[in-house]
C-alpha cells in the first residue's frame, strides 16, 4: 500500500455510522485521527471550509433527533452559513457524521463503504 497522509475523522464516538466508518477504516489498516465533537467541540475554524466543500443542506441532519428537539426559533434562524456554523458550534449533535477530511482535503460526511473505498489510494 502507497503511503498516505492521515485522515481526520469527526464526530461522536458511540454514534453508529461513526463507529461503521472507523471500524472500516481501521480495517483497511489507515491512519486515521478521530475528532469527538462532544470532548473537543466542534472546530469552528473548519467549519467555513466544510460547508463550502459539501454545504449547510448535506452538513446538517435537518432528520435527526437533535434537530427535531431544536426550538423552532433556532431551526428558522438557519439562513446561512454563519447561522448554520452558530447552530452547528453549539449543538454539535446537528452536524451530520461522520465528517472526513481526507489526505487530499477533500471533505465527506457520511459513510458508504464503497465511496470510502474510492478515496484510498
Amino acid at each position: 500500500m502507497t503511503a498516505m497522509k492521515t485522515i481526520h475523522l469527526y464526530g461522536i464516538p458511540n454514534c453508529d455510522t461513526v463507529k461503521k466508518a472507523r471500524t472500516w477504516l481501521a480495517d483497511q489498516a489507515v491512519e486515521t485521527v478521530f475528532h469527538d465533537f462532544k470532548k473537543e467541540g466542534v472546530p469552528a475554524n473548519l467549519l467555513p471550509g466544510w460547508l463550502k466543500a459539501v454545504g449547510r443542506d448535506k452538513l446538517i441532519n435537518r432528520a435527526g433527533p437533535t434537530w427535531r428537539k431544536l426550538d423552532a426559533a433556532i431551526q428558522a434562524s438557519v439562513v446561512d452559513d454563519a447561522s448554520a456554523s452558530a447552530v452547528m458550534t453549539s449543538h454539535s449533535s446537528v452536524i451530520k457524521r461522520p465528517v472526513v477530511v481526507w489526505a487530499d482535503g477533500t471533505v465527506t460526511v457520511g459513510f458508504k463503504p464503497e465511496l470510502f473505498a474510492e478515496r484510498l489510494p
